[in-house]
């Protein structure tokens, strides 16, 4: 059964390694979104994102006969660079499969780290990795349905519980739940008031439609500005973590999103790529009234990750904040 020991164990595993980021206080953003805004930003963190905590729990705990036909990861983009480097710093090879549409400074990200990638159909990724897992004897290290990858983005939530106590709400992206089941977990074990709420692209509603449905439920593949969470079914492992520690999931718009990045980049001075701003789309377009959430709440936003490149950043010229 997965609970908290699981995530203190991978603290304990990863300290010597990653980054402890801080929680921040936005206050500029304080009267426009309507609460007390704080972030996580796990766009400082190494690697740029938070799934290096995952992918290294993931190999730091796996026997050395795993590792040494080498590693291979299906990714979006920010999974499979902590992968990256978390082969680099074990010593041992890894492939990565990404979409043929991901973020060229992502495919970049992870080449520089010495791992080979192979791009492809996004939804033939995690066949693609299995093939070559077949082919090569290649270990394959998931995204996000894995205990020890759910573990590791835990330790996440452990530090926003130990850095603001008194935390109402955590808003965290959601893809396939990796995140936001370990962070939901932590957050709930130290501070069982603190509600958890996923935000979830608003053309790929995955865990929302599955709750409606009463079972895991695939969607079909859809575009999004949000590249990071574009999983189209709840993870097998994941699932009924999330559903039994998140409040609650709201589905946000490109173009909320967008304006989410554009207000964190002029007000808070924090770049970010779209998933990540996902939270604060949700807030801009009230969703988090849903939960009756005040001006005096404090609400925390994960800002999951920051590989984004100069394209990207040139589209919010055209983003207009009201």
């Amino acid at each position: 059964m997965f609970g908290k020991q699981d995530i203190m164990e991978a603290r304990e595993r990863l300290a010597p390694y990653i980054y402890h980021t801080p929680v921040l206080h936005l206050q500029n953003l304080d009267e426009i979104l309507g609460c007390r805004v704080y972030i996580k930003p796990e766009c400082m963190q190494r690697t740029n994102s938070f799934k290096i905590r995952g992918a290294l729990n993931k190999m730091l705990s796996m026997p050395k006969e795993e590792l040494e036909n080498g590693v291979v990861a299906a990714s979006s983009g920010n999974h499979g660079k902590g992968v990256a480097f978390a082969a680099k710093l074990l010593g041992v090879k890894a492939t990565i499969v990404i979409p043929d549409n991901a973020p060229q400074v992502k495919v970049d990200g992870i080449r520089k780290l010495g791992a080979e990638v192979v791009q492809c159909k996004l939804s033939e990724r995690h066949i693609i990795a299995g093939q070559l897992s077949e082919r090569y004897g290649y270990t394959i290290i998931h995204p996000y349905d894995d205990y020890q990858i759910i573990a590791g983005q835990g330790t996440l939530g452990l530090e926003i519980a130990e850095q603001l106590p008194d935390v109402n709400y955590v808003v965290v992206p959601i893809g396939g739940g990796g995140l936001i089941g370990g962070v939901s977990v932590a957050v709930k074990s130290q501070i069982p008031k603190a509600q958890v709420i996923g935000a979830e692209p608003y053309v790929l509603r995955r865990y929302a439609m599955s709750v409606e449905a009463g079972e895991r439920v695939n969607l079909e593949e859809q575009k999004s500005v949000a590249d990071a969470l574009l999983t189209q079914k709840p993870g097998e492992r994941n699932y009924p973590i999330v559903t039994g520690n998140v409040a609650g999931f709201v589905g946000v718009k490109d173009e909320s999103m967008l304006k989410a990045m554009k207000l964190l980049l002029m007000e808070g001075k924090i770049l970010a790529e779209p998933s990540s701003c996902i939270g604060i789309g949700a807030a801009l377009q009230g969703e988090l009234q849903k939960w009756n959430v005040k001006k005096s709440d404090k609400v925390c936003f994960v800002v999951s990750g920051g590989n984004v490149g100069l394209d990207q950043i040139k589209k919010l010229e055209e983003v207009e904040l009201e």
